[in-house]
């Protein structure tokens, strides 16, 4: 068996569930704590003029990052941006991708204050998830992610990796990657929800 075809069973066996060590962290300043992997189905907003009845919730992939912005000094008390890179390797396999689809993506987080316990957050729709298995989507997301790696970059600097388990340092760039199904909380049902729990997202220039 080829290196490169065994690379998911490894991916398997060490799959980072909820909050394992991050692997790497490239700056010590800035830590990754927590990766986490859920299903969670659309919300429901009722009103009186919205009642789409008989409509089914479906599950939406989150993956959340809890990080650590802890400077030796005490100014500057913000800094301006952090952009976080997510690389998410679902299980699904097809002719294009026999070891798994890598989809990624990147939100860029604006003012984040000194401090720990910040949070991060990106999800793939109902309909991709349909999209690459098949039409038979898994029961949760440990039946559908094979792994997840987040970086942290700062002007451009990668700050901060987490990689889960015992994996080598930018193992996703092994695989065809597939980007445009990764969205950030702003792009998504849950977009009101939580508001103070997540750092602010930057808005994305509108070229005028």
């Amino acid at each position: 068996m080829s290196p490169l075809k065994s690379l998911p069973l490894v991916l398997s066996a060490v799959f980072l569930s909820a909050g394992l060590p991050a692997v790497a962290q490239l700056n010590t300043e800035y830590k990754i704590t927590k990766v986490e992997p859920n299903f969670l189905e659309s919300p429901n907003f009722q009103g009186p003029r919205y009642d789409k009845r008989g409509a089914k919730p479906q599950s939406w992939l989150e993956v959340e990052v809890t990080f650590d912005w802890e400077p030796r000094l005490k100014e500057p008390k913000y800094t301006d941006e952090l952009t976080f890179n997510y690389y998410i390797l679902l299980k699904a396999k097809t002719p294009q991708a026999p070891n798994g689809v890598l989809l990624v993506g990147s939100v860029t987080h604006s003012s984040i204050p000194q401090g720990r316990d910040m949070h991060s957050v990106v999800y793939v729709s109902p309909r991709a998830l349909e999209r690459f298995f098949d039409g038979k989507v898994p029961a949760n997301a440990a039946q559908s992610v094979e792994a997840v790696a987040v970086t942290i970059s700062k002007q451009g600097q990668v700050v901060a990796e987490f990689t889960g388990g015992n994996f080598k340092s930018q193992w996703w760039t092994s695989f065809q990657q597939t980007p445009g199904f990764v969205l950030n909380k702003s792009e998504t049902p849950f977009a009101p929800l939580a508001w103070d729990y997540y750092e602010a997202i930057k808005p994305k220039s509108s070229g005028l």
